[in-house]
């Protein structure tokens, strides 16, 4: 029995598993559907983040750190304006500060505006083009020359193809002006980060085919008189005899270069550049990662601490073994000081003067910001203050939290293991007779790199508080357990991944904790074509539910379908055409199974509006309940119609 209600289980009243009564409902969850993409600190050394909204349409704004503890955070972005950049339509890096004046990237158009801080104006400073045809991140103020470098990508040309340069834009003039390229002719870049010292600039690319993590080269360039780059020197990713991927470039105020990457070990530390040399130095040895899959833009694992960086103490966080560490690593020494703050897990580290702030969250604690001050000797945590919280009043729930257990599971493979977090039905008022075993849902990650964290997330607590066992799969092919796990999946995307959820699932009946014959499963974006892979090629899971995306569809194999589906697809989504959702809806239908297609106007790629989050869970939790768990849900859903199940209206 789960830990929490071994107290209450006396008291509990007995009721069918899924059929519990429970205050998390899906608008509670997509109100604590807040997210964080940035963050930057400020000249005064307040923080500054994005902060996406569900409420209201999903709308990014830029947010300031309030001035005093325990104030309100104040909105930079004017009315009008949405801090979101699509290039590599997965976006992120869309702002940057220096002192108090910010760059970002606008939403509708695409375009880069300059804008101070407490100024509802903002100027812009590319042309506009219809149809967004440029888009621009990850950029960074060059004080050598007053402008604005950043990653450009042009879709004048080919909008499936569009060409990636880095550019520099100026910002001293006040029209706006066609942006310069300087570094160009690879498929791909990012970080373009430059020395504050020296007239040069740090930048990682990388070719098709591969992606970043997979194999990627850091160059650095020198700056002429007039700004050109010149004289490049490739840092990492040149030598053939190794498979690295760089990422994270950064220089501290004294001009020295610092990077994480992943060569012969396969895991990403930090390391630094030798100028003089030019040879890498890994400051700290670790089976951990230090850095993660470059996804989105703007990704920041660590930070340099003291007044303008000078001391030799940097902050910074690894993944190993399910769970995040924070730490000081002094990069003189090598010597590394674990940090006791309450994440579990961290995603994003900026620093200060003696304090740093950091993106995370655990078990109990919702995705946050946190401040974090450090004692003189930067080895020791003495505050540690929520700045923000995707749901501040998530605690009122806390008696109907089910926490999660990490768990190793038995792969296909022989001797192999893959990873999940496991959480059971919870919920202090009702319990599920001794003689009945929960239904399963089982969790599929994006990515396929991504990796599920076990973290507080209200959208699996929904599941668990009625009733649901949930299982978050981390199968072969997830970040955080580094290179070898992480390319199990090379060439193997639709076996491994589906082999790894398929064991999972089998390996909890097996354990005696779910019921066989009520097994689900479910995914968005690669995990919703892992979740339709599943259904297609193995017949474990009896429904299955995959929210809009997916990239290679089971299609030719419709005749192996033999269970409900329900799909949820955005009509904007550029990454996967909607088409393809219709496609697979209408060969279902033809099958003769239960089926049913929900498409969302002005949805992208994942939902970002209210509403659409909220009927997205409830007619999930509804469709699973109908079809195969066959109990009535608590909640006075309506269900949709879904064809070959319900009888045709008259």
């Amino acid at each position: 029995m789960h830990s929490q209600a071994s107290a209450a289980a006396e008291k509990a009243v007995v009721a069918p598993y899924g059929s519990w009564e429970s205050p998390i409902s899906a608008a509670a969850v997509s109100a604590a559907g807040r997210t964080v993409e940035g963050l930057a600190v400020a000249g005064d050394g307040r923080l500054l983040w994005v902060e996406t909204r569900p409420e209201e349409g999903g709308r990014a704004v830029l947010v300031k750190e309030a001035a005093e503890p325990g104030g309100d955070a104040v909105d930079v972005t004017p009315e009008g304006f949405a801090v979101r950049s699509l290039a590599q339509e997965y976006g992120g890096g869309a702002f940057a500060v220096q002192g108090d004046v910010v760059v970002f990237s606008n939403y509708s158009d695409q375009r880069l505006y300059k804008q101070t801080i407490g100024d509802n104006s903002a100027q812009p400073l590319t042309p506009d083009y219809t149809g967004s045809v440029l888009r621009y991140a990850d950029g960074v103020f060059d004080p050598h020359f007053c402008r604005y470098v950043t990653i450009m990508e042009d879709h004048r040309k080919d909008s499936s193809n569009p060409v990636t340069t880095i550019a520099a834009v100026t910002i001293s003039e006040r029209d706006a002006n066609e942006p310069t390229v300087l570094v160009s002719g690879n498929d791909f870049y990012a970080f373009p980060r430059i020395d504050p010292i020296k007239r040069r600039m740090a930048w990682i690319e990388w070719s098709n085919p591969n992606m970043s993590w997979d194999k990627a080269q850091l160059w650095v360039g020198y700056f002429s008189e007039k700004g050109e780059v010149h004289n490049k020197i490739c840092i990492a990713g040149g030598d053939p005899t190794l498979v690295e991927s760089p990422t994270e470039p950064k220089w501290t105020s004294k001009g020295e270069l610092f990077f994480i990457t992943d060569r012969e070990s396969g895991f990403w530390n930090i390391y630094k550049w030798d100028e003089e040399s030019n040879l890498t130095v890994q400051l700290y040895s670790l089976d951990a990662e230090f850095s993660k899959p470059m996804w989105i833009f703007g990704v920041s694992s660590y930070g340099f601490l003291g007044k303008d960086d000078t001391s030799n103490k940097i902050v910074c966080c690894y993944r190993q073994n399910g769970r995040s560490c924070a730490g000081v690593l002094d990069h003189d020494s090598g010597s590394f000081s674990e940090l006791d703050i309450p994440f579990s897990s961290v995603t994003n580290i900026v620093s200060g003067d003696g304090f740093f702030y950091v993106e995370g969250a655990s078990a109990t604690l919702p995705v946050s910001i946190a401040k974090v001050t450090l004692d003189e000797k930067r080895k020791t945590a003495t505050n540690f203050s929520i700045v923000w919280s995707s749901s501040e009043d998530v605690m009122q729930y806390a008696s109907y939290f089910s926490l999660p257990e990490f768990m190793e599971f038995p792969t296909v493979v022989p001797g192999q293991k893959a990873y999940a977090y496991f959480y059971a039905p919870h919920n202090h008022i009702f319990q599920g007779s001794s003689d009945e075993k929960p239904p399963l849902l089982v969790r599929t990650h994006g990515g396929p790199t991504d990796e599920a964290r076990g973290v507080l997330d209200l959208g699996v607590q929904y599941w668990t508080s009625r009733g649901w066992a949930f299982v978050d799969v981390n199968y072969g092919g997830s970040t955080g357990y580094g290179r070898k796990f992480r390319e199990r999946l090379l060439g193997q995307w639709g076996v491994v991944d589906v082999n790894d959820c398929c064991s999972c699932a089998t390996f909890l009946v097996e354990t005696g904790r779910v019921d066989a014959q009520r097994l689900c499963v479910t995914g968005e974006s690669a995990g919703g074509f892992t979740t339709l892979a599943c259904l297609a090629f193995r017949q474990i899971f009896k429904a299955g539910n995959r929210k809009a995306y997916f990239e290679r569809s089971p299609i030719n194999f419709v005749d192996r379908f033999s269970c409900p589906i329900i799909l949820f697809q955005g009509l904007e989504d550029t990454v996967v055409s909607p088409v393809q959702a219709t496609t697979i809806y209408k060969a279902i239908k033809d099958k003769g199974l239960p089926v049913a297609l929900v498409e969302y106007e002005g949805e992208q790629h994942g939902f970002r509006k209210a509403e659409n989050i909220k009927f997205t869970l409830e007619q999930q939790m509804v469709f699973f309940a109908r079809l195969v768990g066959h109990f009535k849900v608590a909640d006075g859903i309506t269900p949709i119609k879904i064809d070959n199940f319900d009888e045709p209206s008259l």
